[in-house]
């Protein structure tokens, strides 16, 4: 793990990437992680996503699947194949819930598949699980 990035964990400072097209879902995601205590960077398309995650460094990545351009099944897989964003984990929230969804979005390297709606307690929970 990058020292920078060792220090900012040991200072309490966990960043969520937040990548998501649409600003109100956004928008609501980033309200609840910094209620959350959480630092928050977002991109609104899944290249922009992949741009930050390599430049920024998160702890955590959330995001959706349906997005113009590369989807986030495939934003999951490039992260995963990266090293410099192999190891970070991606929570995928998304309104899809069908069975062959979350299988699949799993299979792509997400370590949790969140469906929408859920609360902020159910994402704070899952980021929390992660970091610990």
């Amino acid at each position: 793990m990058n020292i920078l990035k060792q220090s900012s964990r040991e200072s309490g400072v966990i960043t969520v990437l937040i990548v998501e097209d649409t600003p109100s879902e956004r928008e609501l995601l980033g309200h609840y992680l910094r209620q959350g205590g959480y630092q928050v960077i977002d991109a609104e398309n899944a290249k922009e996503g992949f741009d930050r995650a390599l430049l920024q460094r998160p702890d955590v990545i959330v995001t959706d699947i349906v997005m113009p351009g590369m989807s986030g099944f495939e934003l999951c897989r490039s992260l995963k194949r990266h090293p410099e964003t192999a190891e970070v984990p991606v929570v995928i929230c998304s309104s899809k819930d069908q069975y062959v969804d979350r299988l699949w979005g799993l299979k792509q390297g997400a370590t949790i598949y969140m469906t929408k709606p859920f609360t902020r307690e159910e994402l704070i929970h899952a980021i929390q699980s992660l970091v610990r």
